[in-house]
């Protein structure tokens, strides 16, 4: 027990402990990438928000009050946007990504998971006692499954914000979701000020981790996770509908093609999948990858590009019916990309961010 104590009190220093400033941020490792406008911002480890102006030639540091990595980032407008990342924190920045407060820690998303649970568990308790005996048996089950879950919640609590948010999506400056690790989302209504617990609207009772969230052209939002989850709402995340998935490995990633309702989603082993129905339909795209993928953008032009582990880069100009798989020289792993011309792309990740032509070899 002494030999963990120490580890119990690192996750609160480095939630309290600012970002340092290095020359070195974009030469490290990076885990998403995204526009603000004209702008470019990554996220990546020690709480490293870095932007550029210029395409990514040059880079600025951004003044960060963590030093937990952070996992991805969503911008509203140019000017606002979220981060997220492990210890369950959310940033929020109003000046592109120069500066950031701290919205929210992986204790009060935990407190309000719980405050979730046992309002469903009270009202599971409550249909147990009206329902017909032939029932109550599957009800008690579910019962007691909600119970082991809250208990495992309040015993993590003991040990500090250990659970990471994975993903964030915004549709404006006032409604957005966080989404992460055991089936944790949240939505909040006025920027971030104030969270609620949005679990219950997900049909996860096992509590898979939701990895990546985004919504698609014609206004559905999709979210996908471990074992192939993929959530569709087309009431602005109000509800959500659990979608078969024709592949049960872990989704890493999700985007629209930018045509009406068409959904791309990918991960495990090089899967790709692909929807023209909002998820009702399901097609594996031929795309000869086997390594993991982990983000994607689509071009102005409609390209669209897949970037993984390996150095992996797929890239598909017919879209999405197949993708053509390059590697990297350096077989480092890439996280996030994002198109800066007509043939460029930026990407991040292992080796930090590089400016590539489209197939993802140096410049």
């Amino acid at each position: 027990m002494a030999c963990s104590a120490p580890a119990a009190f690192a996750l609160p220093d480095i939630i309290e402990t600012p970002a340092r400033e290095t020359a070195l941020a974009p030469t490290q490792l990076l885990t998403d990438t995204t526009q603000a406008g004209e702008r470019i911002v990554a996220v990546g480890e020690r709480g490293h928000i870095i932007f550029s102006d210029d395409e990514g030639q040059s880079w600025s540091q951004g003044q960060v009050p963590v030093s937990v990595t952070l996992t991805a980032l969503d911008f509203a407008d140019a000017d606002t946007g979220w981060a997220v990342g492990h210890s369950g924190v959310v940033l929020r920045t109003d000046d592109a990504g120069a500066s950031w407060a701290l919205q929210l820690t992986g204790i009060r998303a935990a407190e309000l998971a719980i405050a979730g649970k046992e309002v469903r568990a009270a009202e599971l308790e409550e249909r147990i006692a009206e329902a017909p005996e032939e029932e109550k048996g599957d009800l008690e089950w579910a019962l007691d499954d909600l119970y082991f879950s809250i208990e495992n919640m309040r015993s993590d609590l003991d040990i500090g914000p250990v659970n990471p948010l994975l993903d964030v999506w915004f549709e404006n400056d006032q409604h957005g979701f966080v989404i992460g690790a055991y089936g944790m989302i949240l939505r909040t209504n006025d920027g971030g000020d104030s969270w609620q617990d949005w679990s219950g609207r997900l049909e996860n009772p096992s509590g898979y981790h939701l990895n990546a969230i985004t919504s698609v052209t014609g206004g559905g939002l999709v979210i996908v996770g471990e074992a192939g989850q993929i959530f569709v709402s087309v009431d602005n995340g109000e509800t959500w509908e659990l979608r078969d998935s024709p592949y049960p490995g872990s989704l890493f990633g999700v985007l629209g093609t930018g045509n009406v309702n068409e959904i791309l989603a990918f991960g495990l082993r090089g899967n790709v999948l692909l929807s023209r129905d909002l998820g009702k339909s399901w097609t594996i795209v031929p795309s000869g990858a086997t390594a993991t993928l982990n983000g994607g953008a689509v071009a102005d032009d409609g390209r669209i590009t897949l970037v993984g582990n390996g150095g992996a880069i797929l890239v598909s100009t017919n879209g999405a019916e197949s993708f053509r798989e390059n590697f990297r020289n350096d077989r480092e792993g890439v996280m996030s990309v994002v198109p800066v011309s007509d043939t460029n792309i930026l990407i991040v990740g292992e080796r930090g961010v590089n400016v590539t032509d489209a197939r993802g070899q140096d410049l």
